[in-house]
């Protein structure tokens, strides 16, 4: 009794790790080719793209290429595209337009002769120049395969990656595509509102959905014309790369920021204004400006004062101007902050700064043996600095 029990318990558990194994199996099976699977339906093979050009192929979202977020060089994703299934390419929007292409036009003797002769491949133009570089157009009159474009027109631009391998950098163009309609005796133009970017690992770009192949099959929508000619076209146009920057800062840490200027014989001056000698602050010249008698409203109540940028820069200043007090140091100390506030140019001060009432009073001690003394701390200043890009 007590041996088949235990042969009973034997055999139940012999079953339960059978079972176990086989669904370890399945599982397996299962995960090694849901991979091998999508990677079938998206892979395009073409005889004249290698595995190693396919790789570095740029990664399609929606209906253009753009690389890896993470890096150009990053290799963790195989650039191979990808689309969700049941996922319909829609045609861009695009307008007519009468003037042809200015870059690049290719046309065709017999539309369905390309079709024959490339299949479900693509045509590649010669290449053409446009802003230094040498590009081809590649036309999939049948879809291109690699994003599931089945029985649509497909165009790309190429750029011949030879000059980036010699000078790595990124290419930006605005790219259109152009078909010409006999119907309507114009071009359909197609383009993406931003530049497209190029570089070493990303050399194509194109809208995978212009037109239904259907449309060039059908001579009375006007795409092929005369027997079955067809016409396609493209404007590459290269944006050059700014050479120069500007570069705006705010130094709050001026070098020599105090500057002191005696005015002597006032009495026997009769000069409307004065200006001080050149002086070096933060590495900037000033000059200080004194009108005696007043400068605007200022004029015959008050003295005016100013601090100048010698090079007439417009520039954010905070200083402090003074008029010094050559008894009890009872200074007349005004706070100026902002951008150019005075009519002189690039200019900071103050048309009413101290009344001349007070000037004349000899207890204030602002005017002491008919000299003057005005000071300027300069506390912080913006800076706008032009270089050439490297």
């Amino acid at each position: 009794m007590v041996a088949e029990e235990k042969k009973r318990n034997i055999s139940y558990g012999s079953i339960f790790v059978f079972c176990f194994f086989c669904f370890v199996f399945v599982a397996e099976v299962v995960r090694f080719v849901k991979p091998n699977y999508d990677f079938k339906q998206n892979v395009f093979t073409e005889r004249d793209v290698t595995v190693t050009e396919a790789i570095a192929e740029a990664v399609v979202e929606g209906s253009h290429f753009v690389m890896d977020s993470i890096s150009p060089c990053n290799s963790r994703r195989s650039g191979l595209p990808r689309r969700k299934q049941h996922e319909k390419l829609e045609a861009p929007i695009g307008q007519w337009r009468e003037r042809p292409p200015t870059t690049y036009c290719i046309k065709f003797e017999s539309f369905r002769t390309l079709l024959n002769l490339v299949k479900d491949g693509k045509y590649v133009s010669r290449p053409f120049s446009s802003g230094g570089y040498n590009w081809t157009y590649e036309i999939y009159p049948n879809g291109d395969k690699r994003v599931g474009a089945n029985g649509l027109i497909s165009l790309y631009v190429r750029i011949d990656n030879s000059t980036l391998i010699t000078n790595p950098q990124d290419v930006y163009a605005e790219i259109k595509f152009f078909v010409y309609n006999r119907k309507q005796d114009k071009y359909y133009s197609y383009h993406e509102p931003e530049a497209a970017r190029f570089h070493l690992f990303k050399t194509e770009w194109g809208i995978p959905s212009i037109q239904s192949t259907a449309n060039y099959l059908d001579p009375t929508t006007g795409y092929v014309f005369d027997g079955d000619q067809c016409v396609f076209g493209v404007d590459v146009f290269v944006a050059q790369p700014f050479k120069k920057w500007e570069v705006f800062s705010f130094d709050e840490h001026v070098n020599e920021p105090i500057f002191s200027w005696k005015l002597t014989h006032l009495s026997t001056s009769f000069s409307d204004s004065y200006t001080s000698g050149t002086f070096t602050s933060g590495g900037r010249n000033w000059v200080l400006k004194v009108y005696p008698n007043g400068d605007g409203y200022g004029k015959g109540n008050s003295l005016s004062l100013y601090l100048l940028s010698e090079s007439n820069e417009k520039a954010y200043v905070r200083a402090k101007l003074r008029v010094l007090d050559q008894i009890n140091s009872n200074h007349v100390e005004k706070l100026v902050e902002g951008w150019p506030n005075a009519a002189e140019n690039s200019g900071w001060g103050f048309e009413k700064f101290v009344p001349l009432a007070d000037l004349k009073d000899q207890s204030r001690g602002l005017v002491v043996d008919d000299a003057l003394k005005v000071e300027v701390e300069i506390i912080a200043f913006s800076k706008t600095d032009s270089t050439l890009n490297a």
